[in-house]
C-alpha cells in the first residue's frame, strides 16, 4: 500500500503555500515509473519570499535569536523524537519516492535520528577562547551563526541530508532555506512539518521545491544568503562555487562526487573483504557518492577474489523495494538508468571483461542487474568516471606503493578503504591516500561524531561532527582595553 502524501506545497514562514507562479511538477515512483503526486514548483519569486522570512527570523530581536543555545538544542531533540515517532511512515515515503530498499530506508531514518540528537547536544557547546594577547588588553573570541543558509539536497539520501544539514545549521543558530532535489521532494516537506511541530519559530526553516535553473540558481545567487551547503555532482558544485562569489562571497560546503578506491591486499580475510567490497558498490544500487567503484585487488589473490565477487553479485536479489527480502531496488529514474547502462556498454567496448549482469531487468521501473567487470585498467572510462550505479570494476595491482599512486591518480578524493591484516600496511595507506575518509577492514561505516568530506574535486568543507558546525559559525574577536597596572 502506498504511503499517504500529506504535503505538496512550499513551506515558507511556517505556512504551506502554493508557488507564486501556480506551477507544479510531477514526482515519480522509480519502481514502476508511475506519478506519485504533483508538487508546487518554486522559482525566484518563492526563493525571495523564503529568504526574506529566514532573514526576519535571524534578526537579533527575533524569537529564534533570543533563545538560549540549550533551548535550540531542546527543539532539535524534540524534532528527533518526532522523527522516531513517525519513522515508519518517513521510511516508506523515502522508499516510495527514490527507490531505497525499505529495510535500508528504515535503517537510514534510525541512524539519522542519532545524528539529530548528537547535533542537539552540540548546540550549547559552541564557545570561543580567551586569548593571551600582548599589551594591556583582554581579548576573547565569540562564535556566532553566519546567518541565512541555503541548503541544497541530493536525491539519493533526502532524509539523511535534510537532517544533517538542517540540524547542523539550527544547532549553530542559523536560519535556512532548503531546496530538495526535484526527483525527491516529498520527505523534506514532511520533515518541515515535524520541525514546526517541534516548536521551530516562524521563518527559521523554509522548504522550496523546484529545479536547479529556477529555485536553485535563485538561492545560490541571493545576496541575503550567507552560506550554501550542497551535496551533488561536481559539475553543479563548480557552478555553485562561482555563484557564491558573484555578489556577497558566500561560504560554501560542497560534498561532491567520488571514484573511491578500495584496496584488497593478499593477506586480507576474503570472508570479510568480498561482502564489504560488494556492499561498498552495490548498496543503494550504487547511488552513493562514496561507492567503492575502483576495486584494487592484489595479484596473489586476484583470480580467487574475482570468482567470489561474481558469486556474491549473482546472489543479490533485485526487486520491489517494499519486499523485505529485496537487497537492491531501482535506479532513481530513467535518466540515471540509461546513464548507467551506457557506462556498462563503454566498459565492454573498451575491453573490460563482463563477468555478470550488465542488463536492464524487465521493462517496468528502472532496474539494473548487479554488474561485475574484471581486467579493468586505469585508462578505461568505467575506472575514471563516476557511474552512480551497481557496477563493480576490479583492477589488479602488485605492490602497496603502486596501488597508492594509482588510487590517487584521479580528480576525486572522497573516500578510500583497505583490507589487510598488516597494521603497518593499513597505516601507510591511510597516511598517503588522498581521501577525506579512509576505512580499514570496513567500508561505509559512519557515526555522527566523525567528520565527512572530500579532497580535490570531491568537495570543500566537512559535514558531521563538530567540524561541520564550524562552517556555520563566524569567529569574532573582541578586545577590551584594560587600565594600566597600579
Amino acid at each position: 500500500m502506498a504511503p499517504q502524501i500529506k504535503y505538496t506545497k512550499l513551506f515558507i514562514d511556517n505556512e504551506w503555500v502554493d508557488a507564486k507562479s501556480g506551477k507544479t511538477f510531477e514526482t515519480y515512483n522509480p519502481h514502476d515509473g508511475s506519478v506519485i503526486a504533483k508538487v508546487a514548483e518554486g522559482d525566484k519569486a518563492d526563493i525571495d519570499l523564503a529568504v526574506a522570512a529566514a532573514k526576519r527570523a535571524f534578526h537579533r530581536n527575533s524569537e529564534w535569536r533570543q533563545l538560549d543555545a540549550s533551548q535550540r538544542g531542546e527543539i532539535i531533540r524534540k524534532f528527533a523524537d518526532l522523527i522516531e515517532r513517525d519513522g515508519q511512515y518517513i521510511a516508506e515515503l523515502e522508499s516510495y519516492n527514490n527507490g531505497t530498499v525499505m529495510n535500508f530506508a528504515s535503517m537510514f531514518v534510525g541512524s539519522f535520528v542519532k545524528t539529530a540528537r548528537y547535533l542537539a547536544s552540540c548546540a550549547d557547546k559552541l564557545h570561543g577562547d580567551t586569548l593571551a594577547a600582548d599589551g594591556e588588553v583582554f581579548s576573547y573570541t565569540l562564535k556566532q551563526p553566519v546567518g541565512v543558509c541555503g541548503l541544497i539536497l541530493p536525491w539519493n539520501a533526502p532524509v539523511g541530508m535534510f537532517l544533517n544539514k538542517v540540524c547542523t545549521a539550527l544547532a549553530a543558530g542559523c536560519t535556512v532555506v532548503v531546496k530538495p532535489a526535484e526527483q525527491t521532494p516529498l520527505t523534506a516537506l514532511v520533515l518541515a512539518s515535524l520541525l514546526k511541530e517541534a516548536g521551530v519559530p516562524k521563518g527559521v526553516v523554509n522548504v522550496v521545491n523546484g529545479f536547479g535553473p529556477g529555485a536553485g540558481t535563485a538561492l545560490t545567487h541571493h545576496s541575503d544568503v550567507a552560506k550554501i551547503s550542497f551535496t551533488g555532482s561536481v559539475e553543479v558544485g563548480k557552478l555553485i562555487q562561482q555563484a557564491a562569489g558573484a555578489n556577497n562571497l558566500k561560504r560554501v560546503t560542497l560534498e561532491l562526487g567520488g571514484k573511491s578506491p578500495l584496496v584488497i591486499m593478499n593477506d586480507a580475510d576474503l570472508n570479510l573483504a568480498v561482502p564489504y567490497a560488494a556492499n561498498g558498490v552495490f548498496f543503494h544500487q550504487g547511488q552513493i557518492c562514496i561507492a567503492a567503484s575502483r576495486l584494487f585487488v592484489q595479484s596473489g589473490i586476484y583470480d580467487k577474489f574475482v570468482e567470489a565477487a561474481v558469486k556474491h553479485a549473482q546472489s543479490i536479489k533485485v526487486g520491489n523495494p517494499t519486499d523485505p527480502t529485496t537487497q537492491n531496488g531501482p535506479q532513481v529514474d530513467e535518466t540515471m538508468m540509461t546513464k548507467v547502462l551506457g557506462y556498462i556498454e563503454k566498459g565492454k567496448k573498451e575491453g573490460a571483461k563482463l563477468l555478470c549482469g550488465g542488463n536492464r531487468i524487465g521493462t517496468t521501473g528502472y532496474y539494473i542487474q548487479p554488474t561485475v567487470f574484471a581486467d579493468v585498467t586505469d585508462d578505461m572510462t568505467i575506472a575514471k568516471e563516476e557511474i552512480f550505479g551497481p557496477v563493480q570494476s576490479i583492477l589488479k595491482f602488485d605492490t602497496l606503493e603502486e596501488v597508492i599512486d594509482r588510487a590517487n591518480n584521479t580528480n576525486y578524493g572522497l573516500a578510500a578503504g583497505i583490507f589487510t591484516t598488516n597494521v603497518n600496511t593499513a597505516l601507510q595507506f591511510s597516511k598517503y591516500v588522498e581521501a577525506g575518509v579512509v576505512w580499514v577492514n570496513t567500508y561505509l561505516s559512519f557515526t555522527p561524531q566523525a567528520p565527512f568530506g572530500g579532497f580535490k574535486e570531491s568537495g570543500i568543507g566537512r559535514e558531521n561532527g563538530m567540524a561541520a558546525l564550524d562552517a556555520y559559525l563566524e569567529v569574532k574577536t573582541v578586545t577590551v582595553s584594560l587600565p594600566k597596572k597600579v
